[in-house]
């Protein structure tokens, strides 16, 4: 197999996994882009920011839309395994058993007990495992079990699908001077970097959101190359092991920078966007924080984008956040 470069990226390519993606039998929905005018949030800044509610998406979050892209690129019968703390499990799920595949999540064991069981009702097995543990828990399922490894960010089909969502915000707004998205293990990031920055939309500023407690991009950027690091923050899906090495290269490529944001401020974020009645998780919520506590530079009089990438957030979770 080829390797997998920056460079194999093209818009091309990604408007064709747009389309697979936008015809899944998954049922991506075309997620709303409201202007943040329309709602009761506070805003300390004289800009033009619209709001992407992929909370909204099918599934729960953005998770959806790279694993259609990859179902619809792999074996209809196959064994897969992957790890997640919760949203791509979710949707890798939610597709395993669209297509009848069977399916193993290994899960951080800090995850919350709530999303293992909404995995499990799916008829997908989960393994709870310590967050360092996790590719040697999912190297074991490949080699003695002849599993077939799902990679949750760092896969080309999967950022190729998640690039849709950038491309669904230049139907919108085609020309955008910002566009601030939550990173994780950055293929989101990634995807709708490239979406955006291929398109011609060179002038467009994009910032990646991490917490302090989880910053593997923000390091990878410091020391030039993928590095892994033990996270912790209560935004459980923007903490990984590892940065991905395609999401890194793209990244480099097409980011302005990346921009930390505490734990306190992302459960401020998710209790500001519950009382202006959308239900976002801490993950979801990042480029909202980074945004409203003023660490993304020059917005004054720019048109801004903010991606509230989730919303699978339990009762017994919102019970911890501030009123």
């Amino acid at each position: 197999m080829a390797e997998v470069s920056a460079d194999t990226v093209t818009l091309e390519l990604l408007r064709e996994a747009q389309e697979v993606v936008r015809s899944s039998p998954l049922g991506v929905i075309q997620t709303p882009i409201i202007p943040w005018r329309q709602t009761t949030l506070p805003l300390s800044t004289n800009c033009d920011i619209h709001i992407k509610l992929e909370n909204m998406q099918r599934t729960g979050s953005f998770k959806i839309r790279g694993v259609a892209h990859q179902f619809a690129k792999r074996p209809k019968d196959g064994h897969f395994v992957t790890m997640s703390a919760g949203n791509y499990g979710k949707s890798f799920a939610y597709a395993s058993k669209h297509y009848g595949t069977k399916g193993k999540v290994v899960m951080p064991e800090t995850a919350p007990v709530s999303r293992s069981i909404l995995i499990q009702r799916f008829g997908v097995d989960v393994e709870r495992v310590p967050t360092p543990c996790l590719m040697n828990v999912v190297n074991r399922c490949v080699q003695e079990e002849n599993m077939t490894f799902l990679h949750s960010y760092d896969d080309l089909d999967l950022i190729a699908g998640h690039a849709s969502l950038g491309l669904e915000v230049l139907d919108v707004l085609p020309d955008p001077d910002v566009v601030v998205v939550c990173c994780g293990g950055g293929g989101l990031l990634a995807g709708v970097a490239a979406a955006i920055k291929l398109s011609g939309c060179e002038k467009t500023r994009i910032y990646g959101v991490e917490p302090h407690g989880a910053c593997t991009m923000y390091q990878s950027f410091i020391e030039k190359k993928p590095v892994g690091m033990d996270s912790k923050s209560i935004a459980s899906g923007l903490a990984p092991p590892f940065a991905g090495k395609l999401p890194f290269e793209l990244c480099q490529r097409f980011v302005q920078g990346i921009i930390l944001v505490s734990d306190e401020e992302l459960k401020s974020a998710v209790s500001t966007l519950y009382s202006a009645g959308l239900v976002v998780e801490p993950s979801g919520s990042a480029a909202f924080a980074a945004i409203v506590n003023n660490k993304i530079p020059d917005l004054e009089g720019k048109t801004v984008v903010c991606i509230l990438s989730g919303g699978n957030i339990g009762k017994d979770e919102l019970m911890n956040f501030p009123d």
